[in-house]
């Protein structure tokens, strides 16, 4: 039997509000330009036609509650508040009807952003990797079953930085609903039990310095803390 070189880190254990075990994660799937107020604020329009996506590695998650380091090879690392679907049943070309079927439940996230290295890769009109996919980029609360939060309406989305509200809008604010953008990703993706979908942030995006710390709320969700370090 062959052995391996080295080991890999485990997947990513998410704590599960009321269960004893943790969620695995697999993929994380992450909505660009969900609210219109923020695509606006970013000098975009919401694209109408479809939604569109990037992704984060899975290695890259953080659970809430840690300090990390002011991310490598940026000045200008900025918060996008986010509400997190976590699958947990397969989802291929479903409809719009059977999409919710496939959600285990949900978290309040954060999209953490070297928005001077996404500029630049949208100026020369490259991909966002180095803007988008980096260590502790993909902050992530405990989830809640989708039993247990109810139906996805008006409640709110809010981060506060330094208990000074940043961000705050309404989960009805997004452009795309959640059984639309898990209809239109199962298009592309078969979608399995672990993938994360981060769906998009609402205006009031800003920089974070070290020293912040970032509380990040939906209603009816556990709330999500974070403290940014200083560089390494």
């Amino acid at each position: 039997m062959t052995e391996t070189l080295f080991n890999l880190p485990a997947a990513p254990l998410l704590p599960v509000e009321g269960v004893a075990d943790g969620y695995p994660v697999g993929r994380v799937f992450c909505v660009g330009r969900n609210y219109a107020a923020h695509a606006a604020e970013m000098g975009n329009e919401v694209d109408r036609e479809a939604p569109f996506y990037f992704t984060k590695s899975a290695h890259h998650i953080c659970l809430g509650g840690a300090t990390i380091p002011y991310p490598l090879g940026t000045q200008d690392c900025h918060h996008e508040m986010e509400f997190v679907v976590a699958l947990g049943a397969p989802a291929f070309r479903v409809r719009e009807a059977e999409a919710m079927a496939a959600v285990y439940g949900y978290a309040c996230g954060i999209d953490l952003t070297r928005r001077d290295l996404q500029a630049t890769a949208k100026d020369k009109r490259r991909p966002w990797d180095l803007g988008k996919d980096f260590e502790h980029s993909a902050v992530i609360g405990a989830i809640t079953p989708k039993a247990e939060f109810g139906e996805i309406g008006h409640q709110a989305i809010r981060l506060r930085v330094d208990g000074r509200v940043a961000q705050e809008a309404t989960l009805a604010e997004m452009v795309w609903s959640v059984p639309e953008i898990i209809a239109h990703l199962s298009r592309f993706y078969h979608l399995a039990p672990g993938d994360l979908i981060y769906t998009g942030t609402p205006a009031g995006v800003g920089p974070v310095v070290p020293g912040n710390v970032l509380l990040g709320e939906i209603d009816g969700l556990a709330s999500l803390h974070l403290n940014i370090g200083a560089a390494e």
